[in-house]
């Protein structure tokens, strides 16, 4: 198993993908607390408490919520 390397030991261009990797991830989170934040509770899928938890998750929670977590439009039942 390969030791894992210290900030200062990463390559330049290991850390910016590090730091555009932690970017994209927060901002999918924002993303996705904000829209469930807005959205009626009768267009997500499921209770919204439980995906603003599941959001918290690296990169799948958003993603999952974006994907399974909202209704279409016009899809309200």
């Amino acid at each position: 198993m390969a030791k894992k390397k210290t900030w200062k030991e990463m390559s330049p261009a290991a850390k910016a993908g590090t730091i555009a990797a932690g970017i994209v991830n927060l901002s999918l989170l924002v993303a996705a607390q904000r829209d469930i934040s807005k959205r009626p509770a009768a267009m997500i899928n499921g209770p919204k408490a439980a995906w603003r938890a599941a959001s918290f998750l690296n990169f799948i929670g958003p993603v999952g919520y974006f994907t399974f977590g909202r209704k279409k439009p016009g899809a309200v039942k």
